[in-house]
């Protein structure tokens, strides 16, 4: 499959091409963005600087939770920000103090630490688990399991954790984590011994190309750690905040984390990341021992609460399992109709993939998208992720799915 070619010159806007330019001229390289500038978005829409109008359905990566300029959020961002934006964690301020509890009755958790992103979460979540030992006399107790083809981020301890190569490339050695086959718990039960803290599982591997954990999988893990004395950790920041259906996508299996770390839509687009844990570990980092210079800001909380109180108040949660299976019944029509190009479709929710075939030149289909006014993302090397906010309607993800078929067909 030949490569398509980047939109053409006359759709952008002076201002746009002006823009494209300084950021190739300043930015650090190390993404590869087309040639577009949004300036606006509504729901699930997104337009660009020559008013081109796409089909929002990646989200900013599973983020924007409530679409884009959502009346809740803006309301609680343009009000905090005249009260108050940031005092630090020297003091409580009113939003971060009622959201740590939201957060807690939501996740049946115990006490919430508040950070700026989904890395810092992990980060958090392993120093919790590594130092829960330490204060025990348990010292030798630093080793995690994590899975391969997984992904928790890209600081050093969440990058030791994440079971892909390409991202550890070059960083040189990362001790400390043993990386086992994703949904073969025997591999799991062969790995565990006295030395390890915790194992670290996402329900479904986003970045790997949105692989469900088989059924039975999680229940197994939490059996195993229960019986090792091990912790484990949930890497909810993709699946969690209603993305698959319930607030935490473990919830579906019965299976309740030691430590859980969120991120992505908490803040629908405002930077925000947390970690969550039992009360059992409250005494593991005592004061001093970790912090987040603007972990549970004021503006950052009061955006994150406006999202959980809109996928409650406003309805949204109940709305994303039938909304998942009407998205993931149409791409596995679509898997069905194009099978010389598309291998299957899976996900959960309101997280989902069509899955590429080895051949298919994954990224020139995804610039086909573009073009027709459909924005994806790529996840695990060929699948197609679709994650669009959780206010989607019905008749944008019929309009999504005909747009993919109408490229995909174009192949044909």
């Amino acid at each position: 499959m030949t490569s398509v070619a980047p939109l053409p010159s006359e759709h952008l806007t002076e201002r746009q091409k002006r823009l494209v330019e300084l950021g190739r001229q300043f930015l650090y390289p190390n993404y590869r963005q087309p040639e577009l500038v949004f300036t606006r978005g509504l729901g699930s829409v997104l337009w660009d600087d020559a008013g081109q109008r796409y089909l929002d359905f990646y989200a900013g990566i599973a983020v924007s939770a409530l679409g884009h300029a959502h009346p809740r959020l803006v309301r609680a961002l343009s009000e905090q920000a005249g009260r108050l934006i940031h005092v630090s964690n020297y003091y409580f301020n009113e939003p971060n103090v009622r959201l740590a509890a939201e957060l807690c009755r939501l996740t049946g958790m115990d006490r919430a630490f508040f950070c700026n992103s989904g890395t810092e979460a992990i980060e958090a979540s392993l120093k919790l688990a590594r130092r829960h030992f330490h204060s025990k006399g348990e010292t030798a107790r630093l080793r995690v399991i994590a899975f391969k083809n997984s992904f928790h981020g890209r600081t050093l301890g969440a990058l030791a954790a994440t079971g892909q190569d390409k991202y550890r490339d070059g960083f040189g050695e990362l001790p400390n984590v043993t990386h086992v086959s994703y949904g073969d718990a025997r591999a799991v039960h062969a790995a565990l011994a006295p030395d390890v803290a915790a194992i670290v599982v996402e329900p479904v591997q986003g970045e790997g190309g949105v692989l469900p954990a088989p059924p039975g999988f999680l229940k197994e893990l939490r059996q195993l750690t229960n019986q090792h004395g091990s912790l484990l950790i949930a890497d909810e920041i993709q699946t969690g905040v209603g993305r698959t259906g319930t607030f935490l996508s473990m919830e579906q299996q019965g299976v309740k984390a030691d430590i859980v770390a969120l991120a992505k839509g908490l803040g629908g687009g405002v930077p925000i990341g947390a970690m969550v844990c039992r009360a059992a570990l409250e005494g593991a980092l005592p004061p001093g021992s970790h912090g987040s210079t603007f972990g549970g800001n004021p503006l950052a909380s009061a955006a994150a609460l406006a999202v959980l109180e809109a996928l409650t108040a406003d309805g949204i949660l109940a709305r994303v399992k039938p909304l998942g299976e009407r998205l993931g019944a149409g791409l596995s029509r679509l898997a069905e109709r194009h099978s010389r190009l598309v291998e299957t479709a899976r996900g959960t929710g309101l997280l989902q993939a069509l899955v590429l075939k080895a051949e298919v030149d994954a990224r020139a289909v995804l610039g086909a998208f573009q073009q027709a006014g459909l924005l994806v993302t790529i996840a695990g090397g060929q699948a197609l992720r679709f994650s669009p906010p959780l206010v989607v309607t019905e008749h944008e993800i019929d309009e999504a799915l005909q747009i993919a078929d109408r490229v995909l067909s174009s192949y044909s």
